[in-house]
């Protein structure tokens, strides 16, 4: 079982059973407002997570989320829910405040 617990969305969980899946997928087959200005495509970092704990459970960075980083417009506690797939256990991850939507209520 794959959980992600979304801390500033009022600790808002999800559960799986499907592993290798994108974080973004997870979030969005749940009903679950989440930015995505390049259409999942990681060409922008409008996606980007913040992850409080469970790193580990990800998959090894992508191209896209290295390019990023040496840019300096990804920090390493930050992924791209567009290219990280949950590969097991637990992740907690917030939303990043420029990411944030107006008419959703982040705790």
């Amino acid at each position: 079982m794959l959980k992600i617990i979304i801390e500033n969305l009022n600790n808002k969980e999800i559960i799986s059973q499907e592993s290798k899946r994108k974080v973004i997928e997870l979030i969005h087959e749940n009903f679950i407002d989440w930015m995505h200005a390049c259409g999942k495509k990681g060409r922008c970092t409008s996606c980007k997570m913040i992850i409080t704990e469970g790193i580990k459970n990800l998959s090894p960075l992508t191209d896209r989320e290295e390019f990023f980083r040496e840019k300096e417009r990804l920090k390493l506690n930050e992924r791209l829910t567009c290219q990280a797939e949950l590969m097991s256990g637990t992740l907690k991850i917030k939303v990043a405040e420029a990411n944030k939507f107006p008419h959703m209520d982040y705790s």
